[in-house]
């Protein structure tokens, strides 16, 4: 049987749709770190079934909205003492900023550097987003 100890500290990605918890891994650059880190596929889950999951042995500022974005059902423990202190349920967000990129050519942000794409959530159920300057839509 695998074992994989607790951490002291650091954070917990739980509840990973499985096989999806590498790209997590590499989006969240992960491969550099210098400290430690654990992937974890394919874990038997009461809840899920199977999932994987990420231990990471540092306290580290996630970008929760492209987590959210890439699998909106995971949960971020925040750990120190080797207990859990936060619990966070990811969900898809409402905006993001500087994550996706509107595929529209003529939309401002594909041709001036300054604008920074932004999006708005307009429905859950499909995972779609609006540019918030030109409208067009495009599924997370």
């Amino acid at each position: 049987m695998l074992r994989v100890d607790s951490i002291q500290r650091g954070i917990v990605l739980d509840h990973i749709r499985p096989g999806t918890g590498l790209s997590i891994f590499e989006r969240l650059g992960l491969r550099e770190a210098d400290y430690s880190v654990a992937l974890l596929m394919n874990v038997p889950s009461t809840k899920m079934g199977r999932k994987d999951m990420i231990k990471i042995a540092e306290a580290l500022d996630l970008d929760l909205a492209m987590l959210g974005l890439l699998d909106p059902n995971i949960t971020v423990n925040y750990i120190e003492g080797g207990k859990v202190v936060r619990k966070v349920k990811l969900g898809l967000p409402e905006r993001v900023e500087g994550i996706l990129r509107c595929k529209n050519p003529r939309c401002i942000t594909s041709t001036e550097p300054y604008a920074p794409a932004k999006f708005s959530l307009v429905d859950r159920g499909k995972k779609e987003y609006a540019c918030f300057y030109c409208g067009d839509r495009l599924q997370a």
